[in-house]
């Protein structure tokens, strides 16, 4: 070994090659050092420039969420607010003018009606554009007692929409900044304030009573998808009236608002997403909610996808505030959330003071899902006599007009498979049926094997081209269609098996 080290020192190349490596070290490491020491300034630095804890200046702790965890310093006008308000919740305040107040509402909805509005206890959960117009409304017509669940601050983009927001309480809890406002209108009002993010594991505790009184109704304004299917999902499985917001985003048309079942909500994606969720929870229908069936349009706003520099960096949910939260800005007109809002607090007034109401219904689609059910039960009688050569008149099919309704809405969007067009819409086979395609296992009785994901939707033209040369011909749908069609085909499927299997 030592022979070895002496060779190699007398070697001139090797002496370079470890004199450079020797460099390389040093200087690296000076580098480094170097770098570390500017951080350590820096963070020195820093930590020099906050000012102390004074009586001129008042340090908040942050939320998990980095959102301010108490309202500002309040103002003299606040501070007067707030001890009123004090005041007047303790009952330092006359009747006679909260009536006077009410006075427009009491003639509307009658004494009987006010007194149960005024002893309600109402929850609202998302405290931006919807949900402040909706707080705003309930308060300013007698409500007395409100629960703010909302874990998000007030930022500039905020004061397009919110109802109560001004440029002083950017950086504020937005259940706060709805409280103080309101507290000036309504001093009266009790509000209780949760600074936090709804989820499914806090679902019992946010929606508990209070002292001792249980919600009479709960508005649902989340726009985080996952957070809205918890809500509702706990309050329908524990009987909790509820009434849910469904996106205003993208939205422009007020003469398309309307207020109905789940089930019934049509064109909007959020209200899809919420659907389709409930539905693998075992919630089908039984939820009343605002939607809007404005279509998109040539000119109209859309959600623009994230740019391509943005995968590129890496994980785009780091992009996001929490774990699967949205990270895109979506396009709101200021008088959108507004409409929402609004139609949300007259929903739930007019509930709880049992004011007659009869909503224009939406567009129903049941007879169309009907005719496309009874056109599949005549197409798959037509396909048995060619597959098994047997009668088959009277054949069942294990599918109903809510399954339809389901794979023509929520599977493909009211929209042909093949072309995109939403016109004479029916459902057929994908793929030519095996020999075995009939059940007869129940004496007297012929049942076919179909199920919801051999299914796809066409139009009537191109069904019967489709019916002619696959399903009763000898070309493949390959053939017929090209790559592209059958790839997208075939996703839809296989998400549509992977969504069957909850059902």
């Amino acid at each position: 070994m030592s022979s070895w080290i002496s060779r190699a020192t007398e070697n001139r190349n090797a002496q370079l090659v470890t004199t450079a490596v020797v460099s390389g070290v040093v200087v690296a490491s000076a580098i480094l050092g170097l770098q570390k020491a500017k951080r350590m300034y820096r963070v020195a630095d820093l930590k020099a420039s906050i000012p102390d804890v004074t009586e001129d200046h008042h340090s908040t702790r942050l939320t998990e969420y980095g959102a301010a965890s108490s309202v500002f310093k309040p103002s003299k006008e606040d501070e007067r607010s707030m001890a009123l308000a004090a005041r007047a919740r303790k009952g330092d305040y006359d009747d006679d003018l909260i009536l006077e107040q009410l006075a427009r509402n009491r003639v509307f909805l009658g004494d009987e009606g006010l007194a149960k509005l005024r002893n309600a206890f109402i929850i609202v959960v998302g405290c931006g554009g919807v949900g402040s117009h909706a707080a705003a409304a309930l308060a300013r017509s007698g409500c007395s007692k409100i629960r703010l669940i909302d874990f998000d601050q007030v930022t500039l983009s905020s004061l397009n929409r919110h109802a109560l927001a001004t440029l002083s309480d950017v950086g504020t809890p937005k259940v706060h900044c709805i409280r103080r406002h309101l507290e000036k209108i309504t001093p009266w009002t009790h509000f209780e304030c949760l600074n936090a993010l709804f989820s499914a594991q806090s679902a019992q505790a946010q929606l508990s009573p209070l002292n001792g009184q249980a919600p009479d109704f709960v508005i649902d304004a989340i726009d985080n998808i996952d957070s809205k299917v918890a809500l509702l999902h706990y309050c329908y499985t524990n009987n909790i009236p509820v009434i849910s917001s469904m996106g205003a985003g993208c939205k422009s048309d007020p003469t398309r608002l309307f207020i109905g079942d789940i089930s019934t909500s049509t064109d909007d994606p959020l209200s899809k997403s919420t659907r389709r969720k409930l539905r693998l929870l075992g919630v089908s229908s039984g939820i009343p909610v605002v939607y809007s069936t404005e279509r998109p349009g040539p000119g109209k706003a859309e959600l623009q996808p994230l740019k391509q520099e943005e995968f590129e960096k890496g994980n785009v949910g780091e992009l996001g505030v929490l774990a699967d939260f949205r990270v895109r800005i979506l396009p709101v007109l200021g008088t959108m959330p507004a409409i929402f809002g609004l139609s949300v607090a007259n929903h739930v007034i007019l509930r709880l003071t049992g004011y007659p109401c009869e909503y224009l219904p939406s567009k129903s689609r049941d007879k169309m899902y009907d005719g496309i059910l009874g056109a599949l039960q005549g197409a798959e009688e037509r396909l048995a006599r060619h597959v098994t050569g047997e009668p088959a008149q009277g054949l069942k099919i294990p599918i109903t007009a809510d399954d339809v309704g389901y794979l023509v809405e929520e599977v493909y969007s009211a929209r042909s498979i093949v072309s995109g067009l939403s016109t004479r819409l029916f459902l057929t086979r994908w793929k030519k049926p095996q020999h075995d395609m009939l059940d007869t296992s129940t004496p007297g009785q012929k049942c076919s094997r179909l199920q919801m994901r051999d299914l796809v939707c066409m139009t009537k033209e191109e069904i019967t081209k489709h019916e002619r040369e696959v399903l009763k011909g000898d070309k493949s749908v390959e053939e017929v269609y090209g790559e592209e069609v059958v790839a997208k085909v075939e996703a839809r499927l296989e998400e549509e098996a992977r969504y069957e299997r909850f059902r």
